[in-house]
C-alpha cells in the first residue's frame, strides 16, 4: 500500500486538536488553550517535517512512565510485571527530555506509570510546556486539590482517568471501591470545567460492557471528552485478553461508537494502528521512555540499548534497536495478542541485546 506515515502523524495532530476544539466549544479557557496549542501543534508538524526533508524522521507522540510507582496494586498490571526497581529519573532530566522534544517537533507525550500522580515534580515541570500536550493516565485516587489546582491552572496537562466498565468489573481489577473513587474524581474535574478523558483496558471479560452505548453515554455526561480503549496485554492468566474475534469485534464496536458518541474524541489501541499501515513503534509512530530512562520500542516491549540518562531523545530515536526494529519490516506483522511486538518479544529481546543474526 502508498502510506504516507509522516503524513499520516501530522493529520492525526490537526484532527486531534480539530476534536479537541469541538468538545470544549462550550468552556472559553479550555478551548483558547486548544486554539493556542493548535498554532503550535503547527509550527511542530513544520519542524518535523525540515528533520524529514534532511532524512531524519522524528516522531509527533511519545509515551513516557514516569514512575514504577503505584497505589494500587490492579490484577495484570502490565508495568508492575515489568517493573525492575530501577532508580527513577530525576525531574531535571524529565525537564531537559520535554525541552528536546519541543525542540524536535513533538507535539503530544502520554505521562503513564505506575501512577504519575505521584511524581508531582515532572508534572509540574511538564506544566512548562505548554507548546506540548500531555495526557496523563492516572487512577483517580490521588486527584486532591493541589492536583486538581496545577490541572485548571495548566491546560496542556490532561487527566485520563482509568476504569474498567461498571464497579464489580472495576472493583474486581482495581480494589473494593475503587469505581467510586474513580467517578468522584471525574465529577470533581467536571466541576472545575476540565477536559478529561478515559482510560479503558479491554478484556475478554469486560469487551460488551465498555463498548456498550449505554456505559459510553454515562462517560459522557459524566463530562469524559475522551475513551482511550487499550487491549490488555496477557501477563496474569487470571485475566483473559481478547482472541482474534473480540479484537474485530472491538474494531467494529469502536467506529460504531465513533458515529454514535459525536461529542467525544475516542482512540483504540493497538487496534487504531492497523488503519495507519502497521505498528508505530520503535519510533515511527512514537516511542517509550520508562521511569529509569530506558528508550523502549513501546510499553508493551520493555527492551532497550540506550538510556536517556546518558544520550538525547534525537540519538535515542537513531538507536540500534529501534533502527533494526523499522528496517528489517518486524513492525509490519499482524498483531495477534494486543501488540505487534509483544508477540515477538524473543526477537526484540534479542535485538536489544545484539544477539539476533541478520
Amino acid at each position: 500500500m502508498n502510506f504516507d506515515l509522516e503524513q499520516y502523524l501530522t493529520d492525526g495532530i490537526e484532527q486531534l486538536v480539530k476534536d479537541a476544539l469541538r468538545v470544549t466549544l462550550r468552556n472559553p479557557k479550555q478551548s483558547g488553550f486548544f486554539l493556542r496549542f493548535a498554532a503550535a501543534s503547527q509550527k511542530a508538524a513544520k519542524r518535523r517535517h525540515d528533520f524529514e526533508e534532511a532524512g531524519e524522521h522524528i516522531p509527533s507522540f511519545l509515551i513516557a512512565s514516569i514512575t514504577d510507582n503505584c497505589n494500587l496494586d490492579c490484577a495484570g498490571c502490565y508495568a508492575r510485571a515489568n517493573n525492575t526497581s530501577a532508580v527513577e529519573l530525576p525531574v531535571s532530566t524529565w525537564e531537559r527530555i520535554f525541552a528536546e522534544a519541543e525542540e524536535l517537533g513533538i507535539s503530544v507525550i502520554l505521562l503513564a506509570g505506575g501512577e504519575p500522580l505521584l511524581r508531582r515534580d515532572v508534572l509540574e515541570a511538564a506544566a512548562r510546556r505548554p507548546k506540548i500536550l500531555f495526557p496523563v493516565v492516572t487512577n483517580g485516587t490521588l486527584l486532591d486539590d493541589p492536583a486538581l489546582y496545577l490541572f485548571d491552572t495548566c491546560r496542556n496537562l490532561v487527566p485520563v482517568v482509568s476504569i474498567e466498565g461498571d464497579a464489580a468489573i472495576t472493583d474486581s481489577r482495581r480494589g473494593q471501591g475503587i469505581y467510586i473513587q474513580a467517578r468522584e474524581a471525574m465529577a470533581r474535574l467536571r466541576e472545575r470545567g476540565l477536559l478529561f478523558g478515559a482510560s479503558i483496558t479491554v478484556t475478554a471479560a469486560n469487551l460488551d460492557t465498555v463498548t456498550d452505548g449505554l456505559f459510553m453515554d454515562k462517560l459522557e455526561r459524566s463530562g469524559c471528552k475522551v475513551a482511550l480503549f487499550v487491549e490488555y496485554v496477557p501477563v496474569d492468566k487470571a485475566v483473559l485478553p481478547l482472541d482474534n474475534k473480540g479484537q474485530a469485534t472491538l474494531a467494529v464496536r469502536v467506529n460504531d461508537l465513533r458515529a454514535r458518541q459525536r461529542g467525544m474524541i475516542i482512540i483504540s489501541f493497538p487496534g487504531d494502528e492497523a488503519e495507519s499501515g502497521g505498528c508505530l513503534a520503535a519510533g515511527r509512530g512514537f516511542f517509550h521512555i520508562n521511569a529509569s530512562g530506558g528508550a523502549e520500542p513501546c510499553p508493551f516491549s520493555p527492551y532497550s540499548d540506550l538510556n536517556l540518562k546518558d544520550t538525547s531523545l534525537r540519538e535515542a530515536l537513531k538507536s540500534p534497536l529501534f533502527t533494526r526494529l523499522r528496517e528489517e519490516g518486524i513492525l509490519d506483522a499482524k498483531h495477534t495478542g494486543g501488540c505487534v511486538l509483544f508477540e515477538q518479544k524473543e526477537i526484540v529481546a534479542k535485538l536489544a541485546t545484539n544477539d539476533a543474526t541478520t
